[in-house]
């Protein structure tokens, strides 16, 4: 079992910057791709970003089209956390943003591909 707790959630006004926290526990979070995803109100769960298992080969980081270039990906595997930074924030990226992981060598952008998630953190852009 593995157990996923985000922080780091907040108010920003658009333009700012913020940086999500996920820290595991349990099973091996090293052997774990890690997903990173956003849902608002009313509207269903989106894939933003993920990342590959570390000393993968690849190593790769995935975004979604929203994210690609405002917000990195990355892992300490040391600590057992993935982080993701958020610059340039607008006030569409207002959700509450999940931390996945799943039982696989590769990532993956479907959220039903992802067996652990953490409770959430709320991220509110204000314009």
């Amino acid at each position: 079992q593995v157990q996923l707790v985000e922080s780091g959630g907040g108010l920003v006004q658009a333009g700012g910057s913020l940086r999500l926290s996920c820290a595991a526990s349990g099973r091996a979070f090293y052997t774990f791709p890690m997903g990173w995803f956003r849902q608002a109100p009313g509207k269903e769960r989106e894939f933003v970003a993920a990342l590959n298992i570390a000393g993968n080969a690849q190593n790769s980081q995935y975004y979604s089209e929203s994210a690609n270039g405002r917000f990195t990906v990355s892992r300490d595997d040391a600590k057992n956390t993935v982080y993701l930074k958020m610059n340039s924030l607008k006030p569409e990226d207002t959700a509450v943003y999940y931390c996945a992981g799943r039982i696989s060598p590769k990532h993956s952008t479907d959220y039903d591909d992802y067996g652990f998630w953490g409770q959430g953190t709320q991220v509110t852009v204000s314009s």
